[in-house]
């Protein structure tokens, strides 16, 4: 039996979800889920909707009577999904400056302070995939996180227009970003998001970028449903694992304090 884990959730805590972080709890426990980080989106960059939602005295208010509550049932860490932190960094340290964060999460959601759906306005499908991964490449040189989320998140918005991106068109910049991430000791996310949106259909990332980042060398993996809903929980996870072990990965990774641990799959 897996030691289920869960790295990648929301709640009312971020500006797009209504989920109760207890009602999140339960379901977690109900299907069997043994450790959840909770990941809310923060932004200091007043241009992103992300700016201003979160309070950061509830959300631990909130993370620790979950913890007393659930004590021996589910292990809860407190994490977060910062918007571009490769930017303002300076004033992401001095905003989380003090604050018992077990995970960080580093996304790109924007670029040039335009979401990703208005950036691909007037552009080529190739100057599409092409800006978000250099922007993905900045994200992972300059920013202090310890995982990418949903790596190849653009597909998301790009799929209805354009469609998918070809790994093969993309692999240069890909293994550039999977290299920096190696030697800055950051990994990535198998995001099952993806897989619950019919119209993407797959996870972020595609196997052969997980293959590619084995390959690379790379081992710090960890597993989320990107859910913004209790019901939601876990979404998914069965089918990461067997990505995981299909890539060639014994290990997925857990997070304490920021320090990484491996768990066996």
């Amino acid at each position: 039996m897996y030691y289920l884990t869960e790295y990648h959730h929301h709640t009312d805590n971020s500006f797009d979800s209504k989920a109760n972080m207890d009602d999140v709890c339960l379901q977690a426990i109900n299907k069997g889920i043994n450790e959840i980080c909770f990941t809310e989106h923060f932004s200091v960059n007043p241009s992103a909707p992300t700016y201003g939602h979160i309070d950061f005295e509830r959300y631990f208010t909130q993370i620790t009577a979950c913890r007393e509550k659930y004590e021996g049932r589910l292990v809860i860490k407190a994490g977060i999904e910062l918007c571009e932190p490769h930017l303002l960094r300076d004033e992401y340290a001095q905003a989380l400056n003090g604050l018992e964060l077990d995970f960080i999460l580093g996304s790109v959601h924007n670029i040039k302070e335009e979401k990703l759906r208005k950036y691909m306005s007037e552009k080529t499908p190739n100057e599409i995939y092409q800006g978000y991964f250099e922007e993905v490449f900045e994200l992972v040189s300059y920013a202090d996180i310890d995982v990418i989320a949903h790596f190849d998140l653009m597909k998301r918005y790009a799929i209805d227009t354009i469609g998918n991106y070809a790994f093969l068109d993309f692999q240069e910049i890909v293994e550039r970003i999977l290299r920096k991430a190696i030697d800055r000791g950051i990994g990535i996310e198998i995001n099952t998001s993806g897989i619950s949106n019919v119209k993407v259909g797959e996870a972020f990332p595609t196997m052969n970028i997980l293959k590619l980042y084995k390959y690379l060398g790379g081992e710090i993996l960890t597993i989320g449903s990107d859910s913004h809903r209790a019901e939601t929980v876990g979404a998914h996870l069965d089918d990461a694992l067997l990505m995981a072990k299909e890539a060639g990965f014994k290990y997925v990774y857990t997070f304490d304090k920021r320090m990484a641990k491996r768990v066996g799959i």
